[in-house]
């Protein structure tokens, strides 16, 4: 193969002649949300897993932040911000 057959060729071409391949900028994007979809699923197992209170303790909280907000919200007050629940159900600011 000559030099002037060599310029002739598309960049796909030399490409296959050294061995290699081109490659879509959307190849990677499959592989990377299945990693994102994996990882998801074993952080939310071992968060289920480590959690320092039980599932009815956890959804309890969580409805009475959701309900001092939605309070707070419609008396006009505004959003409370982060809150923390003692035992007693008392909130205090963090």
């Amino acid at each position: 193969m000559k030099l002037s057959d060599l310029r002739k060729l598309d960049r796909d071409e030399l490409l296959s002649l050294v061995g290699l391949e081109r490659k879509s900028s959307t190849d990677w994007i499959v592989p990377t949300l299945g990693a994102l979809s994996v990882g998801i699923l074993v952080g939310a197992g071992l968060g289920l897993l480590f959690a320092p209170k039980s599932g009815r303790e956890i959804r309890e909280d969580l409805g009475r932040r959701i309900q001092d907000n939605v309070d707070s919200l419609s008396s006009g007050q505004g959003f409370s911000g982060v809150t923390n629940l003692d035992k007693t159900g008392t909130r205090s600011s963090i």
